[in-house]
């Protein structure tokens, strides 16, 4: 698995597309695959913060979920926004929603093969 991560609007999808010159990719916009049978596709989860959010707000486990996820598809790339930096927010679910999700991409960062961080389309391997 890898993940790539970064701020807004960084061009973190575009640089994982080149970077791994993917041409079969299954992309899913926050969300997972019901059932993915695409052999030879590598699984990408773009805006996987949202989402974590969206998990939240139906009462799932998210940090469950995901880790049973990627035992099923290793070779997935997760992509996601930065969330965690700037003033914290006076909502105690926004308050939840960051905490968790910085919490899950430490967990997914500690098992990935690869981490990048993406600024201004420029990745930058942390692992």
């Amino acid at each position: 698995m890898k993940l790539v991560i970064g701020g807004y609007a960084q061009g973190k999808l575009q640089y994982v597309l080149h970077q791994y010159n993917v041409n079969t990719a299954m992309i899913y916009d926050a969300r997972l695959p019901e059932n993915s049978s695409q052999q030879g596709s590598i699984i990408i989860i773009n805006h996987f913060h949202d989402w974590v959010k969206a998990r939240l707000l139906d009462s799932g486990n998210p940090a469950e979920e995901i880790f049973q996820f990627i035992d099923q598809y290793p070779d997935c790339v997760i992509i996601s926004d930065e969330i965690g930096n700037g003033i914290v927010p006076m909502d105690a679910f926004e308050r939840t929603y960051r905490e968790q999700t910085g919490r899950i991409l430490v967990a997914l960062a500690a098992r990935a093969e690869e981490v990048e961080r993406v600024i201004c389309g420029i990745g930058q391997k942390i692992k």
